[in-house]
């Protein structure tokens, strides 16, 4: 036989990897598992089967959490909290290395036993889950160790509720418990109802470690335990999921002024262009898409191809999924796993149907496996290059030119990750910052790293994990906030008269306009005389505000050092008005502390003039021979509602951070002295500021909140109102999943350093993870 023979004919042998110690394990806790509670496990109640995948067999069963079970475990954490935090940074460090120690010795037993639950290839739990998890516990015991000195005004949350899926049940674990703990809060954990074996084997980790009780709490269970712990006595709610489940968790928690950071689904684009390294893309493919067999939030599961390489592209790509092996994932030498469960392979199966050109890898062993596919010849419309489909199914479509790629790539309501392929580094370069997504790799897919922040934008979900980005999400300020007492307007009668009568009015797009409903209201001082009239804003109002400040996306690309100017023009501006805005303010609010307020905004402007081009990224330290940079980007447009206390100082204190980082606004001014805002219109006009940039809506903040969360062209919701408006702002940003960002009743010292900061930038910009790896 020649040597072209061999290598045409010879075949992987079976390699398989021994399941006798997770078996092992199993057994001597009896194969029965109740919840882990205070630092120890309870005894079994009513039980539910935890299944292998590949073989059907039962692995354990598990206990079905009761309300009185999620009660107990959330008390545990509750009293816990408190001392955990008491003992410092650099003893929780101690802990934390020694849990990531722990699932350093104990790595085979973890990876063999999260492939019997989960399905996926003993290559993937071994060689991606189990050590990536370690590198997140050995990361925040970091943070832990520098927080006391290096995050001065941060506390921690309280007790955190996390939910975890059934893709990656250690991994997503880790992301969630390392942070919360180094930064001394208490955690309640609920793993997913078809993956939980590999969370109770962490839970005998941290006994192990000495974890003190109560510290970590585990409570296995359907979706209804989720519900149960999403509606218990927490302070944070983290959550990886569905899309759909992720907003029914923003509805059920509005108004509660529970911290919320969501991970949810995506569709995310593969783009090769044609000077890519088509062979290296075709194996950068394989590891987007049917990593975990697809069943992956951040898959490459949409490939937009430049026409001119298509078909040499799609036969490389075909050629190469004839070549994956399917099947037992404790084989070593196997690519494609189990899907989790026959519900979840039935439900692929229905999603594919039989439109379009479709290929499949076969042949594909009986039971839970699924083949991966690749359907080409769909319209960017079909639901398959719409919807996420969770499984090994791969959709493609071709492109013309660099700016098609980015019109399909953000054509879905998506917004998780990106692959971009090219051996160009300008056309990669020029990409990425314009890509819908949290994260983008560069001649890459599904890079991760504790350094780096990971998540997503739309309906992707918001907040970050990993990195000071991931855990700025575990933390609050250290502040006491009284309850915010609403502000009721003057009433009067009385009108001085005026020589000629000045209107005035609400300011879109740049200009002076009437509102749509034709309605004002009268605006009165403390003595009860009528110093003119304030337009009634209405949902038509704000849709042509909103459609104006989508209209003035170039204010996102402008250079910072342009921004700065502008903001240092507005300020010099209303500096030389100053006495007239502070006599207008004295007598709106009837107060005397007009000139202070004006001060103090000027100030403000100047403030956020020099943050325009000083609060940018960084280059994470991610174990990556190339670069992983953190960028911060402006959310979009921002609909915020402004202090109804400081007319003047609250709207440019809410206003100036945001287009500073490049926002638009839609701001709704103080509804008792609205006056002042619509005056402010009058400097805006003249300070070079383009038009739909900045629009200043007046009216009751109570009607028009809902609509600007509910608005499909406002990006995030800000709410410092005296009106209780923070529920239904975030029950309508539920809708979209748009951030929101609300007082929930509290006041803010508008006067004091609460009113500038870090805080306000943060909250105008987005975080996008950029992977660039370099070499030959």
């Amino acid at each position: 036989m020649s040597v072209k023979e061999i290598f045409e004919t010879m075949d992987y042998g079976p390699a398989p990897e021994s399941a006798a110690e997770a078996l092992t394990w199993l057994v001597d806790q009896g194969a029965r598992f109740g919840h882990f509670i205070d630092g120890s496990f309870t005894e079994p109640g009513t039980l539910f089967d935890s299944r292998n995948p590949a073989t059907g067999e039962v692995l354990a069963s598990l206990t079905q959490a009761t309300q009185d079970d999620v009660d107990s475990a959330v008390a545990a954490a509750r009293q816990a909290q408190p001392g955990w935090e008491d003992i410092g940074g650099a003893a929780r460090a101690r802990f934390m290395y020694a849990l990531a120690r722990l699932l350093q010795k104990h790595a085979r037993l973890l990876a063999v036993l999260e492939t019997l639950d989960n399905g996926k290839p003993i290559r993937e739990s071994r060689d991606i889950d189990v050590p990536l998890a370690v590198r997140h516990f050995y990361y925040h015991a970091g943070s832990a160790q520098l927080m006391d000195s290096e995050m001065d005004g941060r506390a921690a949350m309280g007790v955190c509720a996390q939910i975890v899926p059934w893709n990656f049940p250690l991994l997503m674990l880790a992301w969630k418990v390392a942070p919360a703990l180094a930064m001394g809060n208490t955690v309640v954990l609920k793993p997913a109802e078809w993956t939980s074996l590999s969370a109770l084997l962490f839970a005998d980790l941290c006994r192990q470690a000495g974890l003190p009780d109560g510290v970590v709490n585990i409570v296995t269970g359907d979706g209804a335990v989720g519900e149960m712990l999403v509606r218990a006595d927490v302070d944070k709610i983290a959550f990886t999921g569905s899309t759909e489940v992720g907003r029914a968790i923003r509805t059920a928690t509005a108004g509660s002024g529970k911290a919320l950071t969501l991970e949810l689904g995506g569709k995310s684009p593969y783009i090769v262009f044609e000077d890519a390294d088509l062979d290296s893309a075709v194996e950068g493919l394989v590891d987007a898409i049917w990593l975990n067999q697809g069943q992956v939030c951040c898959a490459g599961s949409r490939l937009l191809v430049q026409e001119g390489i298509a078909e040499r592209f799609y036969a490389k790509l075909r050629a190469r999924m004839d070549t994956l092996r399917i099947g037992n994932p404790l084989d070593k030498c196997i690519d494609v796993g189990a899907i989790i469960d026959p519900e979840h392979r039935q439900r692929i199966a229905r999603m594919i149907g039989s439109e379009g050109d479709i290929h499949q890898t076969l042949p594909c062993p009986e039971g839970c496996y699924f083949p991966p596919t690749l359907i080409t010849g769909l319209s960017s419309a079909h639901p398959l290059m719409q919807d996420e489909i969770f499984g090994p199914v791969l959709v493609a479509a071709t492109f013309r030119t660099p700016q098609e790629a980015v019109q399909l790539a953000n054509d879905t309501r998506y917004g998780l990750a990106a692959s971009i392929w090219s051996e160009n580094i300008n056309t990669a370069l020029d990409i990425a910052p314009k890509l819908a997504a949290g994260v983008v790799w560069i001649n890459g897919s599904n890079m991760f790293d504790a350094a780096v922040p990971f998540g997503g934008l739309r309906e992707s979900g918001f907040g970050r994990e990993g990195g000071p980005e991931g855990l700025a999400a575990y933390t609050r300020p250290v502040r006491t906030r009284e309850p915010l007492t609403p502000i009721a307007p003057f009433a009067g009668s009385n009108a001085d008269p005026q020589p000629v009568d000045r209107t005035a009015k609400l300011y879109i797009g740049g200009k002076q306009v009437r509102p749509d409903g034709g309605h004002a209201s009268g605006i009165y001082d403390a003595e009860g005389r009528l110093i003119g009239q304030a337009p009634i804003a209405s949902r038509k109002d704000i849709r042509n505000a909103a459609e104006a400040a989508r209209g003035a996306s170039g204010w996102a690309n402008a250079p910072a050092h342009t921004r700065a100017q502008v903001l240092y023009y507005i300020a010099e501006n209303l500096h030389a008005r100053a006495d007239a805005f502070a006599t207008l303010s004295d007598r709106l609010t009837g107060m005397a502390r007009g000139a202070d307020e004006v001060s103090l905004a000027v100030d403000r402007l100047f403030t956020a003039a020099a943050w325009a081009d000083k609060y940018d990224g960084r280059i994470a330290q991610a174990p990556l021979r190339g670069a992983a940079l953190v960028m911060r980007q402006p959310c979009g447009v921002i609909g915020a509602l402004c202090p109804d206390e400081a007319p003047l100082l609250g709207l440019v204190s809410v206003m100036a951070p945001a287009i500073a980082m490049g926002n638009r606004v839609v701001l709704v001014a103080s509804q008792p002295f609205p006056l002042a805002a619509l005056e402010f219109s009058h400097i805006l006009e003249g300070s070079d500021v383009p038009g739909g940039v900045v629009n200043i809506l007046t009216g009751p903040h109570a009607d028009l909140a809902p609509t600007l969360a509910q608005h499909m062209d406002i990006d995030a919701v800000w709410s410092f109102s005296g009106a209780d408006v923070s529920q239904p702002i975030e029950q309508g940003a539920a809708g979209s999943l748009k951030r929101s960002w609300v007082n929930d009743g509290r006041a803010r010292d508008w006067w004091g350093p609460e009113g500038t900061g870090p805080e306000f930038l943060e909250q105008a910009t987005e975080c996008k993870s950029v992977w660039i790896p370099w070499g030959a």
